[in-house]
């Protein structure tokens, strides 16, 4: 269990990334040489052409921040802080949400040193978030050093302006190149009964003063219906004298808004309402990265900016990866997938050049578009990307499972209401219920050598791994949560060590005669049996590839199951 707290975030960055089959075993422990760090795969991907694109994703001579479909990401978002000084209604309970122990946040110095490591490989812009950032008292001082790093040439702040009057002076003086400030009405009573506190002065008086320092900011509104629709011209006013970009980006409904979708106002229908008002309302050239459709009043100062993430997405251009407060970058805002870099950097037998392994890892897990429906890009907006980093993906989870909620009795694990439970087997019929599963584990030139000759200091790899596995398959209901306990009949681990693959190949059979399968069992035996010759091995190289644990056939239940690929050892 050591074994997988210390190596936690190795394991899953390579167990979603895949491994290739048996046949390229070899290349994979070259590979496994070169990186330096453990690599767990599953069957779901092992193919060569995954496994070839996997190892590219780390290579040196390829940018990490490259993703397969050829999106190089130059900017990073960084939320500095889970802690916000507002209580916007669109994005979180009155009450709040719960938060971290300040031990689980990166201190400045790991903020700091992750900027610089992205900064190396490619990353030219940083905008800081939060939460709240200003909230952190020693934000200038975090500007000044990011500021400070080679080849960074931009860093931006995306604020609720609630302080800018008081810190804008020293930020500016500390390199801040711009800032985006929240503001969804320009009606003091509004502002406040939808942030549910006071300030609306202070957020006007800090856009004025950005103005004034030179600034161009970004004036972010969400639009809501039946609440500020009709200011959507008071807004596009607002750009005559003053040179900022409004930008009105479509409401997304989650949980903490209580799924209000009737709120949404689409871009072209507020398209639609400003040019009953301004006729010549005119689009604008708009970059390759842009995430804004621009347009413009002739003769105005400033300019309008539509962010229509609902109703029309932009992943085909997105060159942006995020840093939550807690350490995890995500590739894709509506992804589901975290990866801590915390856990990894704070382990100190993990190097730079594994953190950026790690990264490229992660960045060619993303996916050419986001799923389902398009929701808005929350952090684009000051308070939302507070609470969608506050949570971990806490409201975005939430809407996934209220999607698939319709779909819940398609999954014997979760009920009716979505939640996970354990399948009631009362009533299935006694059997004999019999499952196969097997695990590789490539270990080298080395290691095969020692195993064939029974040299290894701790002893006997294969007998130790095969009585290991017999006895993590009888542990099962205690490792995984929803597992019942079985009484096994029979449970046999064979431990070979293949010498021209330079690789330990386990295989389980495990026999019970009663109402449920026991699948979970034989690939719990393989997997501990993996993990044990992992162990064994440790002291003499870490370059070693736990892959394809898999299912091989299970019978005696209502759908029996037999594996027929190619790459099955019979």
């Amino acid at each position: 269990m050591r074994l997988l707290v210390r190596h936690a975030n190795l394991l899953l960055f390579q167990h979603q990334c895949g491994a290739g089959p048996v046949s390229s075993i070899r290349q994979m422990a070259a590979t496994a040489a070169t990186t330096g760090y453990l690599k767990l795969a599953t069957s779901a991907q092992t193919t060569p052409a995954t496994a070839t694109s996997t190892m590219r994703a780390v290579d040196r001579k390829v940018s990490p921040l490259t993703d397969s479909f050829g999106r190089h990401h130059t900017y990073l978002r960084i939320s500095l802080t889970e802690r916000c000084n507002l209580r916007c209604d669109y994005c979180m309970p009155a009450e709040g949400v719960p938060l971290q122990p300040k031990s689980h946040l990166l201190s400045n110095e790991e903020l700091i040193r992750l900027a610089r490591i992205f900064v190396e490989q490619g990353v030219r812009k940083i905008r800081l978030t939060g939460g709240e950032p200003t909230i952190r008292r020693d934000i200038v001082d975090i500007v000044a050093e990011m500021k400070a790093l080679p080849q960074l040439e931009h860093i931006g702040i995306t604020t609720n302006g609630l302080v800018l009057t008081r810190l804008l002076p020293s930020l500016q003086r500390a390199g801040l190149d711009s800032l985006n400030i929240s503001l969804d009405s320009l009606r003091k009573e509004r502002f406040e009964r939808i942030t549910r506190r006071k300030g609306w002065e202070r957020v006007i008086a800090g856009i004025d003063l950005a103005i004034q320092l030179g600034y161009r900011p970004k004036v972010n509104c969400v639009l809501m219906r039946n609440f500020n629709e009709d200011e959507i011209c008071d807004f596009v006013e607002f750009t005559r004298d003053r040179p900022v970009d409004v930008r009105f980006i479509e409401y997304m409904p989650f949980s903490g808004n209580k799924w209000q979708t009737e709120r949404l106002i689409s871009y072209k229908e507020t398209l639609e309402v400003i040019r009953k008002r301004f006729s010549d309302f005119e689009a604008l050239p708009n970059g390759p990265n842009d995430t804004s459709k621009a347009y413009a009043v002739p003769g105005f100062q400033g300019q309008v900016g539509f962010i229509t993430s609902m109703t029309e997405h932009f992943c085909g251009t997105c060159n942006r990866l995020r840093l939550t407060a807690d350490g995890n970058i995500k590739v894709c805002l509506f992804g589901n997938k975290e990866f801590s870099l915390r856990d990894a950097m704070r382990n100190k037998d993990i190097s730079e050049e594994d953190l950026v392994d790690l990264i490229g890892a992660a960045v060619q897990r993303k996916k050419r578009q986001h799923a389902g429906p398009v929701p808005v890009p929350v952090d684009l907006i000051h308070h939302s990307s507070i609470h969608h980093l506050v949570q971990q993906n806490h409201y975005q989870n939430h809407h996934y499972h209220h999607q698939i909620r319709r779909n819940c009795s398609q999954l014997s694990h979760v009920n009716a209401q979505g939640k996970a439970q354990m399948v009631d087997v009362a009533e299935k019929p006694i059997s004999t219920r019999i499952a196969q599963a097997e695990a590789y584990v490539v270990v080298g030139e080395q290691l095969t050598q020692l195993i064939a000759a029974n040299q290894l200091a701790k002893g006997d790899v294969l007998t130790i791994a095969q009585l290991a596995g017999i006895m993590g398959a009888k542990l099962t209901s205690q490792l995984i949560p929803l597992c019942h306990n079985i009484a096994i009949s029979s449970v046999k681990v064979e431990a070979k060590l293949l010498e021209r693959e330079q690789c330990v190949h386990l295989k389980s059979t495990v026999r019970c005669r009663g109402q449920t399968g026991v699948e979970m069992e034989a690939l719990t035996a393989v997997s501990v049996a993996a993990l044990t010759v992992y162990d064994m091995c440790k002291a003499v190289s870490h370059d070693i590839c736990i892959s394809q644990v898999r299912l091989l056939s299970k019978s005696g239940g209502k759908r029996d199951y037999h594996r027929n690929d190619r790459h099955h050892s019979k």
